[in-house]
């Protein structure tokens, strides 16, 4: 068991951090969700813009939103270890809250690298775009010989923007999972 004032200052950890990382989880994480349902509703069977997609990109967004909403879960379970460390008899002990940490850690990077994955490809996509179009300024409408015509359009941007801000908020998560581990890991030295 760790003394009443590392437990009040661990708690105080968990509590500040958990409840940052909860709010700008949901603040940011609204961003794709809203993207969702407006391709949903607007954008037709293709989802936004007119670009094909390919099926992995999808799948790694789903992945993508699932761990966010994890990770989101996981950070108001930070807040809540925060009350049971605050009181020495419900206090977890430290290899607990150390896993707890690690797994916050763990899910954090997975979120990390399905977003960097996506924004590779949708990257590299819209590259095979601008390349196969005329070197001649920024075309707006492409039109293929015997093909459909197609085009980048801003929902492409704005999707990838969202991705970015997705990653952002990621990157934010782990640095707080991460000095939450050092903290636990500090405090069970102090033992």
């Amino acid at each position: 068991m760790t003394r009443p004032s590392t437990n009040g200052s661990l708690s105080r950890a968990f509590s500040r951090f958990g409840w940052i990382g909860f709010w700008l989880q949901i603040a940011i994480g609204a961003i794709p969700i809203a993207l969702l349902i407006y391709a949903f509703l607007f954008g037709g069977a293709d989802g936004i813009g007119t670009r094909s997609s390919f099926g992995l990109i999808q799948y790694l967004e789903i992945g993508s939103l699932l761990v966010l909403a994890f990770t989101t879960i996981w950070f108001y379970r930070y807040t809540q270890l925060a009350h049971q460390i605050a009181m020495p008899d419900l206090s977890p002990s430290m290899e607990s809250l150390q896993r707890t940490a690690w797994t916050g850690v763990a899910a954090s990077t997975l979120g990390i690298v399905f977003s960097a994955l996506v924004m590779m490809f949708e990257v590299s996509q819209l590259l095979l775009y601008f390349l196969r179009a005329p070197q001649a300024g920024v075309p707006v409408v492409q039109t293929t010989s015997g093909g459909p015509a197609s085009w980048v359009s801003a929902g492409d941007v704005l999707s990838l923007m969202g991705l970015i801000f997705a990653l952002l908020v990621e990157v934010v998560v782990l640095t707080f999972s991460l000095w939450l581990l050092f903290r636990t890991t500090h405090a069970m030295d102090d033992d």
